[in-house]
C-alpha cells in the first residue's frame, strides 16, 4: 500500500460533501450555544464554496436572485430542533397548545381533572359546580358534582386486604372483590338499569345463609310493593319510561374491611351513583337521578358457619334516592322532570353530600332535591 499522500484535488473535481453524522453534529453544537466551528473542507473546496456563496448573495442582473438550496437545508434543520422541542414541552403541558385551539379553554374548563378516590368521610358538601348549566346528551353531567367524579366499576376501587377474624388474606381479598362485583352486578349493569333481571348480582348472594333475602328479593322482582321493592338493592329504570343518557354512570364513594366475629370477614360500601336519563319517547331534556347505598357484606367461613363458599352474605342494606317519584312501588326508580316537579312538603336534601349518615326513613319521607 502507498504511503505517498495524494495529489491536491483540483478546483474542477467535485468537491466532498459533508455527511450526514457531521452535519447533525455541528447543528446539534451549535444549536447548544456555541460548540465547534464547522469542520474545515480542504484548500480547494474552501475556494469553490466561497465562490458559490459570493455568487448567491450577490446574484447577476440577468439571472435574478438564486435559490440556495444548503440555506433551505439549514433552515430545516432548525425548524426541527424547534418543532422537536415544541413537542417535548407539549407533552410536560399540553394546554400550552389546546388552550390555544378553537374551543381550548372551554374544553379544559369543562373537563375538570378527576377527583382523587375517598378514602374517608367528607367534611362537607361539595361547593357549587355550576349547578344552574344545564346538561345535554353530550354533556350529561354538566352543573354537577359528579363531573368530576370517576365512572362507572372503575370509580369502586379495593382497599388493603388483611387477614382478620381468623380467615387469611386471600379470603378477604376474595371478599372485597365479590362485593364490589356486586355493587357493579346491581347498580352498573346496563340491562339491570334498563329494567332488567339482576340474576348476576343475585348469584353472588348465598342461599345458605340467607334464607329470607333471596326469596323476598325474587318475589319483589316479580310482584314489586312497598314491602318487596326490589330498588332497595338494585338501579332498574323503566325501559317504557326513560333511557341513560349515554352510557356512562358516575359513582364515588369508599370500601372498608373489617372482622367481625371468627370466621366472619365484614365489608362494609358507602357509594353514591349518578344516572343521567332522558325520556325513551324522545327529547333532549336530560335529568339525573342519585342513589346513594350503604352495604354491609359477608364472607362467611363454610367451617363455622352454613355457608356456601364463595357466596355473600348481606348484613345490612340501606338506600336513599334523589329525584325520583316519591310512593311508587313498581320496582323501577322514575327520575322527575320539570314538567312533573312539585314542591314536596319534607325536607330539603343535597344529594351529593356525603358528609352524613343515610338517612333511615323506611321509604316514606319524601322531599326536595337542592340540586340533581
Amino acid at each position: 500500500m502507498s504511503s505517498v499522500p495524494p495529489p491536491d484535488r483540483s478546483d474542477d473535481e467535485p468537491a466532498p460533501s459533508l455527511s450526514d453524522e457531521e452535519l447533525e453534529s455541528f447543528l446539534r453544537e451549535a444549536a447548544e450555544g456555541g460548540g465547534a466551528p464547522a469542520p474545515k473542507e480542504p484548500s480547494a473546496r474552501a475556494r469553490m464554496v466561497a465562490a458559490r456563496l459570493r455568487e448567491q448573495e450577490e446574484p447577476t442582473p440577468w439571472r435574478g436572485p438564486q435559490p440556495a438550496p444548503k440555506r433551505r437545508r439549514r433552515w430545516g434543520a432548525v425548524v426541527g430542533v424547534v418543532v422537536l422541542a415544541a413537542v417535548a414541552v407539549i407533552a410536560l403541558r399540553p394546554s400550552l397548545v389546546t388552550d390555544h385551539l378553537p374551543g381550548g379553554e372551554e374544553e379544559a374548563a369543562a373537563s375538570p381533572a378527576s377527583l382523587p378516590a375517598e378514602t374517608a368521610r367528607p367534611s362537607g358538601a361539595p361547593g357549587d359546580t355550576g349547578g344552574s348549566e344545564q346538561a345535554t346528551r353530550d354533556d350529561p353531567f354538566r352543573g354537577s358534582p359528579a363531573l368530576r367524579w370517576a365512572d362507572g366499576a372503575d370509580a369502586i376501587e379495593l382497599p388493603e386486604a388483611k387477614a382478620v377474624a381468623g380467615m387469611s388474606k386471600a379470603d378477604a381479598e376474595l371478599a372485597l372483590r365479590r362485593t364490589k362485583e356486586f355493587l357493579v352486578a346491581a347498580n352498573l349493569d346496563p340491562d339491570v338499569i334498563a329494567g332488567g333481571q339482576p340474576d348476576e348480582a343475585l348469584g353472588l348472594l348465598d342461599p345458605e345463609a340467607q334464607k329470607d333475602l333471596l326469596p323476598d328479593q325474587r318475589q319483589g322482582l316479580r310482584e314489586p310493593s312497598s314491602e318487596h321493592d326490589p330498588v332497595g338493592l338494585f338501579s332498574r329504570f323503566d325501559p317504557d319510561e326513560v333511557r341513560l343518557a349515554g352510557d356512562v354512570v358516575k359513582v364515588r364513594g369508599r370500601m372498608s374491611l373489617a372482622g367481625g366475629k371468627p370466621g366472619e370477614i365484614k365489608v362494609h360500601a358507602d357509594y353514591t351513583f349518578v344516572y343521567p336519563l332522558v325520556k325513551a319517547d324522545g327529547g333532549d331534556h336530560v335529568e339525573r337521578t342519585i342513589v346513594r347505598r350503604e352495604i354491609t357484606t359477608l364472607l362467611l367461613d363454610p367451617d363455622r358457619w352454613y355457608a356456601t363458599p364463595g357466596r355473600l352474605a348481606i348484613q345490612e342494606y340501606k338506600v336513599n334516592t334523589f329525584n325520583t317519584a316519591c310512593a311508587v312501588y313498581d320496582g323501577y326508580l322514575h327520575p322527575v322532570f320539570p314538567e312533573d316537579r312539585k314542591q314536596a312538603a319534607g325536607p330539603s336534601v343535597d344529594p351529593y353530600d356525603r358528609s352524613g349518615e343515610l338517612r333511615d326513613t323506611e321509604g316514606k319521607e319524601c322531599g326536595t332535591v337542592t340540586r340533581t
